[in-house]
């Protein structure tokens, strides 16, 4: 067993799935269905649990995949550390972005950083809000951008947007005349939200239970165009920035958007970064140069 098999597994894990891990890796499904397989018959016991639709950990695999996570890091601490050393800008770097979030604000800094940094390797993991403030805080990436409130003791940050959230809904809605809505005058309505891993869901559903209910959700997409598109079928009611709505082109004359009264809902983006955690060349560059580059805007 080597760093690598580690690495593989941990993909594995992580994604759920060998076909996924195989395709984030650029590698075959059968290399990385190998590289577990070893790991299990070295240690003698099975690992994941492969029966379901989605693979999961046993007990053993929750244990392996713990103590894996420290190895795999610490192993990054090191070659990014000897990297910094005898490869000055030069590096590789992950960036754990929302789809929604890239679109609206990192192409052209993206297109930058690519340009006046060509020795740094550079990719977007596009995870939800949560997940990537999952990912920083156990080390598996460097750095993120989350949405909301966050553990302020455990990582360092710069907010870079804030705006508001807004109640999107079809023409024909009671709603659709309002200046403003109170959340608890939504009880009865259908809910399109974002998934589990998206810190805006989890926004919406707390402000829902301080309003005293539980919304009835009948739909979820990470994608904000399909969610616009359902509330203008009429489908269901959606949460969305500001911003983002403004964007909205096809559909906008069969939606209303209506701000919230009693909601602090508000779209906060923060650049995150794990305290107490070395960073690499790399990681330190692209805080730096996107810090510059929002504070010019």
């Amino acid at each position: 067993m080597d760093i690598k098999h580690l690495h593989y597994f941990l993909e594995v894990a992580i994604r759920k799935s060998f076909t996924k891990a195989a395709h984030h890796l650029y590698v075959t499904q059968p290399t990385i269905s190998k590289m577990v397989r070893d790991i299990e018959d070295e240690l003698g016991m099975v690992l994941l649990d492969r029966t379901g639709k989605e693979i999961e950990l046993t007990d053993a695999g929750k244990i392996v995949f713990e103590q894996a996570q420290k190895i795999v890091q610490s192993f990054g601490h090191l070659s990014d550390e000897l990297s910094d050393l005898m490869h000055a800008k030069k590096g590789k770097l992950t960036v754990g972005l929302s789809p929604m979030i890239g679109i609206q604000f990192f192409p052209g800094i993206l297109s930058r950083f690519h340009k006046e940094f060509p020795g740094i390797d550079l990719h977007i993991a596009e995870y939800g809000a949560k997940k990537v403030a999952d990912c920083v805080s156990e080390g598996l990436l460097e750095v993120g951008v989350t949405v909301g409130h966050f553990d302020e003791e455990q990582f360092h940050s710069f907010v870079f947007f804030e705006d508001d959230l807004c109640l999107v809904v079809h023409t024909s809605s009671p709603f659709a005349t309002f200046d403003e809505v109170r959340l608890s005058d939504l009880c009865d309505e259908h809910f399109i939200l974002f998934p589990e891993e998206f810190s805006l869901r989890s926004m919406v559903l707390n402000s829902c239970e301080k309003a005293g209910f539980q919304p009835n959700i009948v739909f979820e997409s990470s994608q904000w165009e399909l969610m616009v598109k359902m509330v203008s079928e009429g489908f269901g009611i959606a949460f969305l920035p500001k911003s983002i709505l403004d964007r909205v082109d096809q559909n906008r004359e069969s939606i209303v958007s209506i701000p919230i009264a009693d909601s602090e809902l508000n779209w906060r983006l923060s650049m995150i970064w794990k305290k107490n955690h070395y960073l690499s060349y790399a990681a330190r560059t692209w805080i730096s140069e996107t810090r510059k580059a929002f504070s010019s805007i």
